[in-house]
């Protein structure tokens, strides 16, 4: 078994830890919070045994573990992997792994000198639907665009208009929408499509300074894509990968759960695959197995992959006039 500790007790560490109990490959051990009351109630919804640290360094040196999964504010992954990743553990970090480009190139080297895992706990990629995704695109013929939207309106951009800034709208802790949630649109993008030759972007930057909502339109060699996303408004629009032979949709880009191709002769071929498991789950086991494996990294969350959805996030960011803190240090 893979014994991993927790960075951050919040309900995204709640559903990995369920997601991660399904896999019978990977058993919590320990727990880190700040606070050592919140970390005990904490640990004390999965077992009496798991370790309480208060004191990260201590952590990142103990014995108890072999791997974290940090699920910190953004502008913390950075600081925190590297430090992890410096004393041997494994690492699995929440999206988006790191503020900027400058961070993640630092986390990478740091992984790779010490010959331990990283990977970005990005779900939607390794769910068995998006497998189905890119085993069928061939079918589409000539692919000519992706279209991506995920809008979906905070709960706390209730309390942001009555003038209390939480987390989720502070550029302290590198979040807004385009960190937040653009990212779930761009990360299948690269994963499918790679890199592209050009970025245009527009968005709208509130009064605190993060970035509400806005779009992306990326330039390839034969093709474009359009991505919109949002933490003001809602959207129900699914995705598209329009091919000359038909066109794929997908339910939704942030966890396909459904996908069937339209053809130009009007057949429909549904091509969606049973998930019955926790979302999440997916990624926990990409996760074990590298780590039983011995492979440095994820063929699909791969490090060569977040580096370009950072390159594309930070040229967005230049580009809608988004910095944060973090980008300073």
């Amino acid at each position: 078994m893979i014994r991993y500790g927790v960075i951050g007790t919040n309900w995204i560490t709640e559903r990995f830890i369920a997601a991660a109990m399904e896999t019978d490959h990977l058993v919590l051990t320990a727990v880190y919070s700040r606070s050592e009351e919140k970390a005990k109630d904490f640990a004390g919804k999965y077992n009496q045994d798991i370790e309480i640290f208060t004191d990260l360094n201590k952590m990142a040196q103990s014995d108890l573990l072999d791997a974290v999964y940090i699920a910190s504010p953004n502008s913390l992954h950075a600081e925190q992997s590297i430090l992890c990743l410096e004393h041997g553990k494994h690492v699995l970090c929440e999206k988006p792994m790191a503020s900027n480009t400058k961070e993640l190139n630092a986390m990478i080297e740091v992984a790779k000198e010490n010959g331990v895992v990283l990977m970005e706990a990005l779900k939607s990629t390794l769910m068995p639907n998006f497998r189905v995704i890119r085993d069928n695109l061939y079918k589409l013929g000539e692919v000519r665009r992706f279209f991506a939207s995920y809008c979906q309106y905070s709960s706390r951009y209730d309390a942001f208009k009555q003038g209390k800034v939480l987390n989720a709208f502070n550029p302290e802790f590198s979040n807004g929408a385009l960190m937040d949630i653009g990212v779930y649109c761009i990360y299948p993008l690269v994963t499918l499509f790679g890199k592209p030759d050009e970025i245009k972007a527009s968005g709208m930057l509130l009064s605190s300074g993060v970035d509400g909502e806005g779009s992306i339109l990326l330039k390839y060699k034969e093709m474009d894509a359009v991505i919109m996303y949002s933490k003001i408004t809602d959207s129900y629009l699914p995705a598209e990968i329009q091919g000359e032979n038909g066109t794929m949709v997908i339910d939704k880009i942030n966890g396909p759960y459904q996908v069937k191709i339209y053809y130009r002769d009007g057949t429909i071929e549904d091509l969606t695959q049973s998930q019955t498991q926790e979302s999440m789950y997916y990624e926990a086991v990409e996760f074990a197995d590298l780590i039983k494996s011995g492979r440095a990294e994820s063929d699909i969350n791969s490090l060569s992959n977040s580096l370009t959805v950072a390159e594309i996030m930070e040229e967005t960011r230049k580009q809608i006039g988004l910095v944060f803190p973090a980008d300073h240090k």
